[in-house]
């Protein structure tokens, strides 16, 4: 009976001190505001996050990365963000108290469907990892062929094409008249 109270106690003040090493980091997320209301495939994103230092003492080695999650029901899974962002994580060697880290993150849509987007962070001498609320968001398909845009190629090139073998023809028959 004494050896378990001896462990309780042990693992009490563990758990005590554990708490007391452990900060928490505010980590926030927005979209930026000139982002478009209807993103469609190969629209870029922006978001805005701001990590902020607890006010009781200073953070070293902070890390922080942007998380993609596809939502899509049947579809649900991480992004490899290899295609869809070239910033992926900043890092700040050193926080101090209350100071805070914004940084842009910049997604480019590459495939439809719903996704969530959040950003992570740690500590060299934080346990934990904190995460941003998650920022939900639509891509819409893009039509692969854009009727306005193949229709003037479409008629041109041939009324171009009839045009130069006309003017051919008028050209041959002027210099060999019959």
């Amino acid at each position: 009976m004494k050896c378990r109270m001896t462990l309780l106690l042990l693992v009490v003040f563990v758990l005590s001190v554990s708490a007391a090493q452990a900060v928490d980091i505010s980590v926030r997320l927005t979209p930026d505001k000139e982002n478009s209301g209807h993103p469609t495939m190969g629209d870029t994103l922006q978001f805005r996050s701001r990590i902020t230092a607890p006010s009781d003492r200073p953070l070293e080695g902070v890390v922080a990365w942007i998380s993609l999650v596809e939502i899509d029901p049947g579809q649900e899974q991480p992004v490899d963000l290899e295609d869809w962002s070239a910033h992926k994580a900043v890092f700040a060697a050193h926080l101090e108290p209350a100071e805070e880290l914004d940084s842009t993150w910049s997604v480019r849509l590459i495939k439809a469907g719903d996704y969530r987007v959040a950003i992570s962070v740690m500590a060299r001498d934080q346990a934990p990892v904190f995460t941003s609320p998650t920022v939900k968001f639509h891509v819409f398909q893009k039509p692969v062929v854009e009727s306005r845009r193949i229709f003037p190629v479409a008629i041109g090139v041939p009324l171009l094409l009839l045009g130069l073998l006309g003017y051919r023809w008028q050209a041959s028959h002027r210099r060999n008249p019959i």
